[in-house]
């Protein structure tokens, strides 16, 4: 049975500058060679327009819980909640996730940020229960690719490390997600001779992943 799998690019460059967008490309390659029958769409979230949560988005979801029809909200609060909408029904419509970013100040890409504000919603990918919140994407996969110049997998600077933890809490500990896999290119700043090794480990490993994905 086939599957659809999200390519969610969060980097404003292309794959000749972007080492995640790189190794997301040879991922892409040898998984579709093993599931050529799998649809894969691609989306980058600095091509495309990503609401943010701001006064007309929080006022709007206010209303509505008190029962305002959708048709009365502003023509700002009416765009912006459809757009939400849609980038949630595509994310919901899929059954895997690749979220394929840099490290920039020990966080994530602001669009990244924002794009994960569109589909941490409850009642459709959590809900609340009387013994605290419930993921509903049990039955999803979320692989995250992610490059950082600096090694920040261990030593001085771990705790420093606020991207794929982050992802990796929200997605397996608040949203259900049961397999939560990465492929880290990290260090090829710091170490610029080993940068060819650092890159080629990585295309190893995400080609052996994109057998099991």
């Amino acid at each position: 049975m086939s599957k659809q799998l999200l390519l969610i690019i969060a980097h404003p460059l292309d794959h000749t500058v972007s080492n995640s967008q790189t190794i997301a490309k040879e991922f892409i390659k040898k998984y579709t060679e093993i599931n050529p029958q799998d649809k894969i769409t691609t989306i980058n979230l600095y091509e495309q327009y990503i609401p943010l949560i701001d006064k007309d988005v929080l006022s709007a979801w206010g209303a509505l819980q008190k029962g305002t029809q959708f048709s009365d909200l502003s023509k700002d609060q009416q765009q912006k909640i459809s757009r939400m909408n849609e980038i949630l029904d595509q994310f919901l419509a899929a059954n895997k996730y690749i979220f394929v970013s840099p490290m920039w100040n020990f966080s994530m890409p602001p669009m990244l940020k924002a794009y994960i504000d569109n589909i941490t919603i409850v009642g459709k990918t959590f809900k609340y229960t009387e013994t605290g919140p419930v993921g509903l994407l049990t039955d999803k996969k979320v692989l995250h690719i992610e490059a950082r110049g600096a090694v920040y997998s261990e030593g001085p600077m771990q705790d420093f490390e606020m991207s794929d933890r982050y992802l990796h809490k929200l997605f397996t500990g608040f949203l259900g997600v049961p397999s939560f896999e990465r492929i880290i290119i990290e260090g090829m700043a710091q170490f610029p001779a080993e940068a060819g090794n650092i890159k080629s480990q990585a295309i190893g490993k995400a080609h052996k992943l994109a057998e099991t994905f």
